[in-house]
């Protein structure tokens, strides 16, 4: 590693690509609508594919409209290393989360094509489709299929809130691909993101060195009481389903805070009908999300939760229907990987800290397959999901240094 542990990546040139990419599904408030198989997501993956193959790269595509850039290596047989993220963003997104770790990649690339180095292995830069699951659950899709966690045409199959299924839209913006979803094997992968969260900004740490993944569990439920006039109808006569969900929500705090520090818990979907000013709700809809990095304690959360809003809803006459809608287990990365990265930091001589990964990522899902590992890098006041998403150019760069230390490492650079 003599020769890569020496070498940077080009910073402005990956800020630029970032801003470029950005322009593509411009949020209305500085950030990003590029929500999965839109014509927007259609025209950023044009773009993407643009730039790999301007360093020589050939693009791959699999039935789920995953893209695959690969860069070859010296020894044709040799399994690829991979990396990568996605290109999707939430419908009021940031600008960075998922992209800088497609665009870190393909920086690598780009340096090892303009300063002409080789590695025994292929590298393989990946978008990964739908992963943040916005306009069709569960997140992380793609790379879900790719595992094997879910099925393709259970996936073809799901449907967002105009009644448009994930295969058609795939098909209609020319994105799905004959390759076999899950053919490929792996050497290994890497992720590179901005960490969502608050501690490495807060601590003044350069690199977050992700060693585990949080579990994560999806409890869509359902309470059905009774439409009703807000000022005719008496209280004692009311079967008030926005109240059922607000004591549920007091429950789900509740158990989250039971298993503080690291456990969290609650409800970021919520539809109330007939959502009128003048109506007593009828019906909520709403999806509590618990996670933790202990598997036990998820189980527990789950539990409490069916048995605590059970009871609720029984006392005030709802009816009350749940549903898993979307889960993993928590994960825990490579550590020849992890410690690849963290080798990278400490050579490069930025500060780090492990990290435990609040927020699901394609990762998580390839780490059932191949050797994977994720590197981190800070965003202010740990904001995203939100078109105020904001990180800066020197820690896009050490991100990127660090992501290309372990990809080249991994995948043996030829001296």
């Amino acid at each position: 590693m003599s020769t890569s542990s020496n070498i940077r990546i080009d910073g402005d040139r990956l800020w630029d690509s970032l801003m470029e990419m950005a322009k593509i599904g411009p949020g209305v408030a500085g950030g990003n609508n590029r929500q999965t198989l839109t014509d927007e997501d259609g025209e950023g993956r044009a773009l993407f594919q643009s730039w790999c193959e301007a360093v020589g790269c050939s693009m791959g595509l699999d039935q789920m409209g995953n893209m695959f850039a690969r860069y070859e290596g010296t020894d044709p047989d040799a399994l690829p290393v991979y990396v990568g993220s996605h290109l999707d963003t939430q419908p009021t997104g940031g600008k960075y989360d998922g992209v800088l770790g497609v665009l870190g990649g393909l920086e690598i690339l780009r340096t090892m094509h303009e300063r002409g180095i080789k590695t025994k292995h292929p590298i393989v830069v990946t978008n990964w489709t739908n992963e943040e699951g916005t306009r069709y659950a569960p997140a992380m899709l793609a790379s879900g299929v790719f595992a094997g966690v879910h099925t393709q045409d259970w996936a073809y199959d799901r449907v967002d809130a105009e009644g448009k299924t994930f295969g058609s839209e795939l098909e209609r913006i020319g994105w799905k691909g004959e390759e076999e979803v899950g053919a490929r094997k792996m050497h290994a992968f890497f992720e590179l993101h901005i960490e969502q969260g608050p501690i490495l900004a807060a601590e003044g740490k350069d690199i977050g060195v992700v060693t585990h993944g949080q579990g994560l569990s999806w409890t869509q439920i359902t309470i059905t009481g009774k439409d009703a006039h807000t000022g005719s109808t008496p209280m004692p006569m009311r079967k008030n389903a926005g109240l059922g969900m607000a004591r549920v929500l007091e429950l789900v705090d509740e158990i989250a805070w039971s298993h503080k520090p690291h456990a969290v818990g609650a409800a970021g979907h919520i539809d109330v009908y007939p959502n009128s000013r003048n109506v007593i709700p009828g019906k909520v809809v709403f999806t509590v999300d618990f996670r933790s990095p202990d598997l036990s304690v998820i189980e527990d959360m789950e539990a409490r939760l069916k048995t605590g809003a059970t009871k609720i809803c029984e006392d005030m006459g709802l009816e009350i229907e749940f549903e898993k809608v979307g889960g993993f287990d928590p994960v825990e990365f490579d550590a020849g990987c992890v410690a690849a990265i963290r080798e990278g930091a400490e050579t490069m001589g930025y500060s780090h800290r492990d990290l435990i990964s609040g927020a699901g990522h394609d990762a998580c899902w390839i780490n059932q397959v191949a050797p994977t590992a994720m590197v981190m890098c800070p965003c202010v006041d740990g904001l995203s999901h939100n078109e105020a998403e904001e990180i800066s150019k020197d820690w896009a760069a050490a991100g990127a240094n660090v992501l290309m230390y372990a990809v080249l490492k991994t995948a043996e650079v030829v001296e």
